[in-house]
């Protein structure tokens, strides 16, 4: 809380989507605090909104078998209800084509559509759903259990226009560009997606497991236009922006 504070003070424009549910819980562990809490004293020194991180695959015979460390499934949506009591904005991920089956594909889907009906009327909830494919280069699943990535461009397609069709209480639904690359991603635009995310400053985590693909600013406006669609710059919270008149274009280093 103290280090939030500090950089609204700083920069009190700065937008701070920070943490995430397995954060969340991990504080409210380690301090003996409910999640409502935690997340009460992070709103108050500054937090925005609150990432999707963590999700996977929400069932926990799955989260076993991937993600120890993490809570697991239900405390991470009993996160995500406290924060949208709190009327903070949130956002829902998924990361399959691992170890799961399809039946638990769609329970997740499912438990994302139940705790955004059960958010108050005021709130936005999960503003978006990204769903992406695992990268499996250098992870140990790969290494000690041989779990490959096998997700098609055509399977993560379908699987993004089911995400639409089964979450109709989720406005955006974003194509993860960064993990199927512009062709599938331009595609999804027809499928579904509304959303094309942005530039990244820097990523850690897909890039150091393999996932290639890049963009600029101009890159993703030009890709949008190739697919049909006119680019909207956006906010935080998905209010349009005009474009600036000048934009210097990103050097990528990641």
């Amino acid at each position: 809380a103290g280090l939030f504070k500090e950089l609204k003070e700083l920069y009190p424009d700065l937008k701070l989507h920070a943490l995430g549910p397995p954060e969340i819980a991990h504080v409210a562990k380690l301090e003996g605090r409910s999640h409502t809490e935690v997340l009460s004293a992070l709103q108050t020194a500054g937090l925005d909104s609150l990432p999707g991180a963590g999700a996977e695959i929400l069932n926990d015979r799955v989260r076993r078998l991937i993600s120890k460390g993490k809570c697991g499934g239900k405390e991470w949506l009993d996160v995500m209800r406290a924060a949208h009591q709190l009327n903070i904005t949130t956002s829902a991920t998924m990361m399959f084509g691992h170890v799961e089956t399809i039946e638990e594909r769609f329970e997740h889907l499912v438990w994302i559509r139940e705790v955004q009906s059960e958010k108050p009327a005021h709130a936005n909830g999960f503003l978006a759903f990204i769903p992406w494919p695992f990268q499996d280069d250098g992870t140990l699943l790969k290494r000690l259990r041989g779990i490959t990535n096998t997700v098609t461009g055509d399977e993560y397609i379908r699987m993004l226009a089911l995400s639409r069709i089964m979450l109709p209480n989720v406005k955006n639904i974003q194509a993860s560009w960064l993990t199927v690359g512009k062709q599938v991603a331009q595609l999804c635009l027809h499928a579904g997606a509304n959303d094309f995310g942005s530039i990244m400053i820097e990523e850690n985590v897909v890039s150091a497991a393999g996932a290639p693909h890049r963009f600029t600013a101009g890159g993703i406006q030009k890709a949008i236009s190739e697919a049909g669609f006119e680019p909207q710059l956006r906010g935080q919270q998905y209010n349009y922006r005009d474009l600036p008149e000048h934009l210097e274009e990103q050097i990528i280093k990641y």
